[in-house]
């Protein structure tokens, strides 16, 4: 048991900061060389298609309006966002994905494919399914422990 509960905790410290250099990496070498992971992860927090409010975004990432509109404003600057008024209330700003924007979101969305289909790769599907419930089970750990509500 302690052997295992070793590992298992290598193995995931490993995972974290694999993934996050890996990203990092691909970023720098690739065409969106321009934008960390953290604009990435603005970026996909926005979405491909419908307009968010400034608020909605700020929630989904767990940062304030504040810390978001600095955000926004150096990826307006760079051209992978554009900020909309509201039709409805001119007061209300509302930011979507340029073109360029929707090229990073969909780009970054085939890493996370490709990182997934290489994870399940050769397993059967009870293999599959114990992967599944044991992420499951670190994730509702992370959620609970850290208060993190679900996104």
């Amino acid at each position: 048991m302690k052997k295992t509960i070793s590992i298992i905790n290598e193995v995931l410290v490993d995972l974290f900061n694999d993934i996050l250099t890996i990203e990092q990496t691909a970023l720098k070498e690739g065409a969106f060389n321009d934008i960390s992971i953290t604009e990435i992860h603005t970026i996909e927090a926005i979405g491909m298609y419908v307009p968010r409010t400034m608020s909605e975004v700020a929630s989904d990432l767990g940062i304030t309006v504040g810390t978001l509109t600095i955000a926004i404003s150096n990826l307006v600057k760079k051209q992978y966002v554009e900020r909309q008024r509201w039709d409805k209330d001119r007061r209300v700003v509302k930011i979507a994905l340029t073109r360029k924007g929707k090229l990073a979101y969909r780009i970054h969305k085939k890493f996370h494919s490709d990182m997934v289909k290489s994870t399940i790769e050769g397993l059967n599907e009870d293999e599959e399914q114990v992967l599944v419930s044991a992420l499951e089970k670190l994730n509702e750990f992370f959620r609970s422990k850290y208060n993190i509500k679900k996104g």
